[in-house]
């Protein structure tokens, strides 16, 4: 049995529990963090082979930041949290009340939150699948690039060789005075670390 028929069988029920959890988590970090209440709502959870990655964000040409960790311990993989730039806008203006400055780019201390976001979201989804499998996995210090995705994706491949052809990907959704703000989070286990993180679940492939 292949891993995408033990993983439709499986009905994602656990790991939607794990995007619930880390969900809640992450609500409660920026709680703390921002200091004014942050809801999150119950995420879509799929998995998507590799290569479609660069098109649930809109295209492999397509401009987006990207918040970059690598995951170390028993089961490593990298992690991307890939918001669109309008989004990414949106996010500095009513989740942190940031003043845009500039229309093009971003400055420094935007950068800065937008990667502190995406190292919550990141820290509290990875937090919440260590649990559930009860493997260590530990993200590292996180990295931001704005360009176009396929470059980033490209450039995850040259800094740490092949990857794992398939990803869990988490929908995020933000909820600030009933606006939506949504971004795309992606873990990409290596390749030997899928059967581990399924065999921990539960989920058996043949």
């Amino acid at each position: 049995m292949s891993l995408y028929s033990s993983f439709e069988a499986f009905e994602l029920d656990v790991l939607k529990e794990v995007g619930n959890i880390g969900a809640g988590n992450a609500a409660t970090a920026l709680s703390r963090l921002l200091n004014k209440p942050v809801d999150m709502a119950v995420p879509k959870v799929s998995l998507v082979p590799f290569e479609e990655i660069a098109e649930r964000v809109g295209g492999s040409e397509q401009i987006v930041i990207a918040v970059f960790l690598r995951v170390e311990g028993e089961a490593p993989g990298n992690m991307f949290f890939i918001i669109e730039e309008g989004s990414a806008r949106r996010i500095l203006q009513q989740l942190l009340s940031i003043n845009i400055e500039v229309q093009e780019g971003y400055t420094e201390m935007e950068l800065s939150a937008l990667c502190e976001i995406g190292n919550i979201l990141a820290g509290s989804y990875l937090s919440s699948l260590a649990d559930f499998t009860h493997l260590t996995m530990a993200p590292s210090v996180p990295a931001i690039a704005v360009d176009m995705a396929g470059a980033i994706l490209s450039y995850g491949l040259m800094q740490y060789g092949e990857m794992g052809d398939s990803a869990l990907l988490i929908e995020t959704t933000f909820l600030e005075d009933c606006q939506s703000l949504e971004g795309h989070f992606f873990l990409i286990p290596d390749p030997e670390s899928f059967e581990k993180i399924f065999r921990a679940l539960g989920v058996v492939s043949e």
